[in-house]
């Protein structure tokens, strides 16, 4: 009897480990879920829209900003130069343009015995090419007073200035990017999850963040990427299918990128974009 009820506890032992082993197998293999997940968000460039030497940054690096905050002030000296200048062509171009516009009404009145119809016709085009003439001048006055704006570089959205490297004196160039600010409003997570688990993950299904710190977020899958890069069948120089000759017996599951909505970050919790989280997808109740 003895023999028996030891071999009966050894049965049940190991049909309890066979069940609970299959079910982490399970569990491992079809539960949506991945340890590597990436928090990211929009990260605006900063570059200037016109070139000039930097005169002041009144921000510091990793400060909260707003949007219309100053980031960076240029020189404005040269364009304010420019202003001035655009704005003298503007009275010289409206003062010729109503003498034309006088000189052409008066020939206008005058009898055909007095002027020819040449004379009133080149009166009346002079008046028209001095109004393009001053219209012009009111688009060089427009753009000379937008370059003047545009010598402070404002935040365009409400973030963090991150990585802060330029500094009063240094030379700021047209379209090149100078400092970088992390919208605070754009945070999300990437999970890469198997192609074994994307049947039972959908757009709408709740999702649990669980990050490095042990701070656990909420939110849900917002969208499924639709393509990945194939590193093993690149283009040859003849635009065909590169193939790798080589097949491993040990196939990997590719990982898709499945982008994750933050619903609510706590009051306090530093969310940075890099850093990294374990997902677990709760499927749907239909799935």
């Amino acid at each position: 009897m003895k023999k028996f009820f030891s071999l009966l506890a050894t049965l049940l032992v190991l049909t309890a480990a066979v069940v609970i082993g299959r079910q982490l197998w399970l569990h491992y293999m079809t539960t949506p879920w991945t340890r590597d997940g990436r928090v990211r968000a929009d990260i605006i460039n900063v570059a200037a829209d016109v070139p000039g030497y930097v005169v002041e940054v009144p921000v510091h690096d990793n400060q909260r900003v707003k949007k219309g905050d100053v980031l960076i002030r240029i020189d404005p000296e040269h364009y304010r130069v420019a202003l001035d200048q655009a704005r003298a062509l503007v009275a010289s171009r409206k003062a010729t343009w109503e003498m034309r516009k006088d000189n052409a009404r008066r020939r206008a009145d005058l009898d055909n015995l007095v002027i020819s119809k040449e004379n009133r016709d080149d009166a009346s085009n002079l008046a028209n090419a001095a109004l393009a003439d001053y219209q012009q001048a009111q688009a060089q006055l427009a753009a000379a007073e937008l370059n003047l704006k545009r010598t402070e570089i404002l935040a365009s959205v409400d973030g963090y200035v991150t990585n802060l490297n330029v500094h009063q004196g240094d030379y700021a160039r047209t379209g090149e990017a100078v400092m970088a600010v992390v919208d605070e409003q754009s945070f999300w997570v990437y999970g890469f999850f198997e192609e074994t688990k994307l049947p039972h993950v959908k757009p709408g299904d709740r999702a649990e963040l669980q990050m490095m710190s042990g701070e656990v977020l909420q939110g849900h899958v917002q969208s499924i990427a639709r393509g990945i890069y194939d590193r093993d069948n690149p283009q040859s120089r003849e635009l065909v299918a590169d193939v790798n000759p080589t097949f491993n017996w040990v196939r990997l599951a590719q990982r898709v990128p499945v982008r994750i909505h933050i619903d609510e970050v706590p009051e306090g919790y530093l969310l940075a974009a890099g850093t990294t989280c374990t997902v677990v997808v709760t499927p749907s109740i239909e799935d």
